[in-house]
């Protein structure tokens, strides 16, 4: 690219800190910086015209885990890292509530619901019979008891007669809620350039030289937020995990209400707009959903508009207006990767599929490295 005087001096030169990434976590790491270096030069690099991965891309759930998800996980972590995990999505939430304002993300407490397929009885019963435990459990993270068994009220086919139900989960509108951070980024002065892709960057004594898909360029210090597509910078244990999503026309009179998990998570719907948002299915095919590709596939998306026919909306006539899919991080372990690297190299990444609980936080520490 050729760039001009003005385009080097503005955007390109005495660049403090580089966060490559728009997404969650790259724009909390970004006006945290600005909040402790108020002079510096922050500037972020997106290779998409809006955040790519999935922070545009999620359902919008503010979730903290169904009770079938934290028995998994206590059958691989500690019960003290699982507690972490927890604690973290919670402080997650609360800060980007603080952050952005429950009305600038459309933040709505419909409480979120874990249903049981009737094939699923043993896994119902395993969690009836724990759903105590894990209360007392998670007491200290919450205050008080969160889960408890409710009626299908909104008359659900083929599945067990009650929910599991946290009582403090709660659904956000994705789209208000980028627009905002990318608003009060901005208003805080971090430069922000899209459609520019960081190809490698190596360190040189005191600075970073980056090179990207148009231009090469010198920052002091690099922040990598990039998540899903953290392999193609770093040697970490990060793998991509494509979710597809479908999302039907306006239901006249759509009853349902909340944010739903269906198959041990594998399934998780909700209301927006007078709409039903359906995301999955990467259960179908692990390897193939392992992949940075954004896209959709006829398997997923049939297997998708089967369970709304059979079992979400059995007796309503909807149309799908729109489908898409997002770019997760993923590993073997749930805990995020934040750390130092080097003197002038971090990264916060590996959210694990939950972004929007935990990407503002993961953002402010990534930044308090620093």
């Amino acid at each position: 690219m050729n760039l001009s005087y003005w385009e080097y001096k503005t955007w390109l030169s005495k660049i403090d800190f580089t966060v490559v990434g728009s997404g969650i976590v790259g724009l909390n790491c970004a006006l945290n910086l600005k909040m402790r270096f108020p002079n510096a030069k922050v500037l972020v690099l997106e290779k998409g015209m809006l955040p790519q991965g999935a922070s545009t891309k999620n359902a919008g759930f503010a979730c903290f885990g169904s009770i079938s998800e934290i028995l998994s996980d206590l059958k691989t972590h500690t019960t003290t890292e699982v507690l972490e995990l927890i604690q973290k999505r919670w402080n997650g939430i609360q800060l980007l509530r603080k952050t952005l304002g429950d009305a600038a993300i459309g933040f709505k407490e419909h409480q979120g619901h874990e249903l049981f397929l009737h094939s699923q009885d043993s896994l119902y019963n395993c969690c009836l019979d724990q759903l105590d435990e894990v209360n007392g459990l998670l007491r200290p993270v919450f205050g008080k008891e969160v889960f408890k068994t409710t009626y299908n009220k909104f008359a659900f086919q083929k599945i067990e007669e009650h929910y599991i139900t946290h009582t403090l989960e709660a659904q956000l509108d994705t789209g208000k809620m980028m627009a905002r951070l990318l608003q009060l980024a901005q208003k805080s002065g971090v430069l922000i350039l899209n459609g520019v892709q960081v190809e490698t960057f190596s360190e040189n004594g005191t600075y970073v030289q980056v090179k990207t898909d148009h231009f090469e360029y010198q920052t002091q210090k690099i922040l990598v937020a990039t998540n899903g597509f953290a392999a193609q910078l770093l040697k970490e244990e990060v793998r991509p995990a494509r979710a597809q999503v479908l999302i039907t026309e306006p239901i006249p009179k759509l009853s349902i209400k909340g944010t739903f998990h269906l198959d041990e998570g594998y399934y998780y719907f909700r209301n927006i707009d007078d709409r039903l948002l359906l995301g999955g299915g990467r259960n179908l095919d692990f390897k193939g959903e392992e992949t940075s590709e954004f896209g959709e596939t006829k398997r997923i998306q049939n297997q998708l508009e089967t369970l709304l026919r059979t079992i979400i909306l059995p007796n309503t006539t909807f149309e799908v207006a729109h489908r898409w899919s997002g770019i997760m991080g993923v590993g073997a372990q749930k805990r995020p990767i934040v750390k130092a690297m080097s003197e002038n190299v971090y990264c916060g990444v590996r959210l694990g599929g939950m972004g929007v609980a935990i990407g503002s936080l993961v953002g402010k520490e990534l930044a308090d490295l620093v």
